[in-house]
């Protein structure tokens, strides 16, 4: 080959060198562990948000105005998509990794539950994958907690009878082998019937078995030698046989209000979910219901989480963090308020107009509740031994 020849195949390749060069400079990257990875595919950053169902709603709006901003990061538009999925349904299919396609950002209905993914993934590789400190700390984003639904004329029947609404008051109505008619009820009530959605399909059904523990003990912790004790067992059983579907319903303030005395005489639910109901309980039924407070109260925080994985890009992620901050804007907190939620900006009062809170007073609802008893929030083995046991003896009856 002459030098003519060789001078002439150095400069094609050369060209070719900047050429490439050039075009692979031109793209944006991300820090993940493909240098070659996009950061945004059709040039606008989306943000899958996977959220808890008492909040979905209400998240779902807040996603409809974020979007109608057209909100850039980087010259990149922001584009929000919510899911709605029950906490215990989605923290299962992260266990499995079979949360498909992975979303940026998490809303669970309670703090203990990224604690239980993150320990998985502790285990699987040595790391959180939500953080719970600095920038992308997983964030409470509105409250609620769950408190007793009771319509006032069974409400009034007990607290004669017992002197108060709770879960002990529960466990003696449930058993009365005479029904309301030995409790000083009408007899054409039959027996008293207990509404409290499937431990197996919904995280506040598995909350209310940890707080009649808790009542149980009077105690706010609850270890896995507590609820294996045969005589809670026991207790806890004599109660779920009130139940009117021992298989685990899915039931919901709405279901009350729909169905009513044949759906339940009470029910444990979430506060906001007996607020956004309580008009169509009232006007449907010609009776209103009563919100009465546990002593030992189970809280919900709703955090907003970042999955932290290299399967979203910073841009993704910081995207997300956008949309955490305009949902904790005072704006988007006041609508909460709406849908039965207890804002977490302190700026927003729940007693503001005329809001569900206001509106409900006189049914029992209060603007504070006090923390004193709040319980805490079991461990893995706790809520398997749970599971087991309301599979076998409640369940499968």
């Amino acid at each position: 080959m002459n030098r003519t020849r060789i001078i002439f195949f150095a400069i094609i390749g050369l060209v070719l060198v900047i050429v490439v060069g050039g075009i692979l400079w031109s793209q944006p990257w991300n820090d993940s562990e493909d240098p070659l990875e996009p950061i945004v595919e059709d040039e606008r950053l989306e943000v899958n948000v996977v959220a808890a169902l008492p909040v979905a709603d209400w998240v779902q709006d807040a996603a409809r105005k974020f979007n109608e901003e057209e909100r850039t990061l980087e010259g990149y538009p922001i584009h929000v998509a919510v899911t709605p999925m029950d906490g215990l349904v989605a923290k299962e299919r992260y266990e499995r990794e079979e949360m498909d396609p992975l979303p940026t950002a998490w809303i669970p209905d309670s703090r203990y539950l990224v604690e239980l993914v993150n320990a998985v993934y502790k285990e699987r590789l040595g790391r959180d994958v939500f953080l719970t400190d600095g920038e992308y700390r997983a964030r409470p984003l509105a409250t609620s907690l769950l408190t007793w639904g009771i319509y006032e004329s069974r409400a009034s029947v007990l607290e004669d009878t017992f002197g108060e609404i709770s879960w002990s008051t529960i466990h003696d109505a449930a058993i009365a082998p005479g029904g309301w008619g030995e409790l000083g009820g009408e007899n054409e009530w039959g027996y008293f019937k207990l509404a409290i959605p499937s431990p197996r399909k919904s995280v506040s059904g598995l909350q209310a078995m940890v707080a009649a523990a808790g009542e149980y003990y009077a105690d706010t912790s609850i270890g896995v030698e507590e609820v294996t004790d045969p005589e809670l067992q026991a207790w806890l059983g004599e109660i779920m046989s009130s139940m009117s579907d021992l298989s685990g319903g899915t039931y919901t303030a709405a279901d009350l209000a729909l169905f009513g005395y044949t759906t339940g005489d009470a029910g444990l639910l979430l506060e906001s979910d007996l607020l956004v109901n309580m008009q169509g309980l009232q006007t449907r039924w010609a009776e209103p219901m009563r919100i009465v407070y546990p002593e030992y109260v189970t809280w919900f925080d709703f955090p907003f989480t970042v999955w932290m994985g290299p399967e979203t890009s910073a841009l993704e992620k910081n995207a997300a963090l956008e949309f955490e901050q305009f949902i904790l804007s005072e704006e988007v907190q006041r609508d909460a308020l709406a849908y039965g939620l207890r804002p977490a900006n302190p700026a927003v009062a729940v007693t503001e107009g005329n809001s569900l809170f206001v509106q409900w007073a006189d049914q029992g609802v209060l603007g504070v509740v006090p923390r004193t008893t709040a319980m805490r929030y079991p461990d893995r083995d706790v809520l398997q031994a749970l599971l087991r046991w309301f599979d076998l003896n409640v369940a499968g009856r």
